[in-house]
């Protein structure tokens, strides 16, 4: 085979190409002032994106706008943005972010995107009492609110990464901060945000001015508002288990995504939407419905141990229908407490942001324990209102627990006799109920009613489940060796984590289940001699005496990370229980009364009601069909 050589022709072709190459490099290279002035423009955009710490104030004197003369970057940005090129090329004097202040709220504006980049509820602490640390519902770049905008001309732009004009006024106490996209001097985006004095609520407008021709009027332009959520309390796993996305919808219903896992949904005529956090909330209202909502809620709280940041991110989108052309949304924005008091304030519904129960429950806080308890915590600490509220609460229902020991007596003192009859008819189980059922009608005796007491306190202990999570006035007030009334109690910390009851020992769940576990022994006692076993049926005795021991272990291990002012109420409720019915049994149901007027009642014609009448038919048919079949 033949080498191959490098010719002279071969080597004056490699030349001529390499003087090409390095000339097209050279020409391209940016000369040394573009390359100044790029390196600025790097470390402005650098600024602009690190909004969460720089602050200014920006005054109405201050905002007239810097043009940049850079015609290359014009022209970069217009085939960028288009119209929306004007906004970017002017930038504000300050170039950071704009504050917004009163005694309850501050928040932070930027620039870029024209949205809240930190809202600051003031007067409270973080995790616990003097901590020093803020409640900051936004900081840090968790939250962002965009439009995504469709132009005439084909482009699909998002407003957070695009700049905003401040202009900043004050009408009356209110500051108004007016926030503006511009497509040209008189064509504009604007954001508009109210402050108003002593109000967590603040008025909030999205509308467009002269934009008919530059956007895409047929397309609606998709409002998104995410919020990564902050925890604020000493229990992330407590905290997380109340914090959950609430909305209203269709006139007034309202609804909410899962607190305890991922969940999404898609709605219709939304009024409101709640980023709800345990004793804190942030909420978007509109007077014009939202068309749909795509809402959609992550939980962030998969192992406490690691997770100890984030409880939740929310994010909901809301597309938003131009009118001949133009955008115009009133809106609200509301950062602050939890408090029914507050939100009620506001008569828009807010209340059904408190996890306050569904039905009855719901309307016993309302109108029963919130108004008693407001009322009681106004002349007292609140660790005693608590034991005061407990008192009146257990004074009221102590006519119910009355009527429930007299029935318990009641059955004990038939229990001979019942024995006798199971023992008379152990082979026929019919003949054995038809005669306990004439027995219980003759001595005027209920079987049912020692439950019927019991079920008429359900709402009242569910109601009050409800009740002592959602009490904002709670948090971080002190009561014994408790420093927080809506979070545990803990005395020791444990060097370990036991699973489902966490890494420290919480005084008052211990206490509470002591108690628990007394008033069930004296109250399980009574219902082993009163009730008898039926024929087929579970032995309720045994299952008693079981729970006697299982309910307070599953109070102590449920309670421990609860707020320590429900353990505290059912600490002092069951003492209370305990002695109301040590003096029922002592000095008020007297079991030989009870057997006279029993024996009394024997003696009396009764008069058979319809339904007890339909009963003893019912079984004679059944016990007539039984000696039939036995004879064939």
């Amino acid at each position: 085979m033949e080498d191959k050589k490098l010719d002279f022709k071969s080597i004056i072709g490699f030349v001529l190409i390499s003087v090409v190459l390095m000339w097209m490099m050279y020409s391209n290279a940016p000369t040394k002032e573009e390359q100044a002035a790029k390196a600025k423009q790097e470390q402005v955009e650098k600024a602009k994106e690190e909004v969460a710490t720089e602050t200014t104030t920006v005054e109405p004197s201050t905002t007239a706008p810097v043009v940049v003369n850079d015609s290359v970057q014009q022209a970069q940005l217009k085939g960028q943005l288009g119209s929306f090129a004007y906004s970017s090329g002017l930038q504000s004097a300050n170039g950071g972010v704009t504050e917004l202040k009163s005694d309850l709220l501050t928040l932070k504006i930027a620039n870029k995107g024209g949205y809240i980049v930190n809202a600051t509820v003031n007067g409270f602490d973080q995790f616990e009492k003097g901590s020093k640390k803020a409640i900051d519902l936004i900081k840090d770049n968790n939250s962002h609110l965009n439009l995504t905008i469709n132009t005439a001309d084909n482009r699909v732009l998002n407003t957070k990464d695009l700049f905003f004009e401040p202009t900043l006024t004050k009408e009356g106490e209110n500051q108004v901060l007016t926030m503006r996209l511009k497509a040209s001097e008189t064509q504009f985006l604007e954001y508009r945000y109210v402050l108003k004095p002593n109000d967590y609520m603040m008025d909030f407008a999205i509308r467009s001015q002269g934009l008919n021709s530059v956007v895409n009027a047929s397309k609606p332009a998709d409002l998104e508002w995410q919020l990564k959520t902050y925890r604020n309390e000493k229990s992330i796993s407590y905290e997380n288990r109340y914090t959950e996305m609430v909305f209203e919808y269709e006139n007034g219903k309202d609804d909410y995504l899962s607190a305890a896992k991922d969940d999404d949904d898609i709605v219709e005529d939304v009024t409101y939407v709640a980023f709800k956090q345990h004793l804190f909330t942030s909420i978007l209202l509109t007077d014009t419905p939202f068309k749909t909502a795509t809402l959609k809620s992550e939980n962030l709280v998969h192992d406490e141990e690691i997770d100890t940041v984030f409880t939740k991110n929310y994010v909901a989108n809301f597309p938003l229908e131009f009118k001949g052309g133009e955008l115009n949304y009133n809106m609200n924005m509301y950062y602050g407490p939890s408090k029914y008091d507050i939100l009620n304030t506001y008569d828009r519904n807010l209340d059904e942001i408190m996890p306050l129960g569904w039905g009855i429950f719901g309307w016993i806080n309302r109108y029963v324990f919130i108004p008693a308890f407001g009322v009681i915590s106004g002349f007292l600490p609140y660790g005693l209102a608590i034991v005061f509220f407990t008192i009146l609460v257990r004074l009221v229902m102590s006519p119910v627990t009355y009527k429930s020991y007299v029935s318990q007596a009641k059955m004990k003192v038939l229990r001979p006799e019942i024995a006798e009859l199971n023992e008379k008819y152990k082979d026929n189980a019919m003949k054995k109920q038809q005669e306990t059922m004439k027995l219980y009608s003759k001595a005027g005796v209920n079987p049912m009613a020692g439950c019927l007491p019991a079920l008429m306190q359900m709402p009242v202990f569910y109601a009050l489940f409800q009740f002592f999570p959602s009490m904002f006035d709670l948090r971080q007030q002190g009561f014994l060796w408790a420093d927080d009334l809506s979070s545990f109690d803990a005395i020791y910390q444990l060097p370990f984590t036991i699973p489902f009851y966490g890494d420290h020992v919480s005084l008052f769940p211990i206490l509470a289940s002591v108690a628990i576990f007394f008033y069930m022994r004296m109250t399980t006692g009574d219902q082993q001699m009163s009730a008898p076993t039926q024929e087929g049926m579970p032995d309720m005795g045994k299952i008693m005496k079981v729970m006697l021991y299982i309910s307070p272990v599953m109070m102590l291990f449920f309670f421990n990370n609860y707020a320590s002012g429900l353990s505290l109420y059912y600490f002092i409720s069951n003492l209370i229980t305990i002695g109301i019915m040590l003096v029922i049994k002592n000095y008020i149901v007297k079991e030989d009364k009870i057997l006279a007027k029993i024996n009394e009642n024997k003696t009396k014609p009764k008069k058979e009601s319809k339904f007890q009448k339909k009963m003893r038919e019912m079984m004679e048919q059944a016990e007539a069909q039984k000696a039939k079949q036995n004879k064939k």
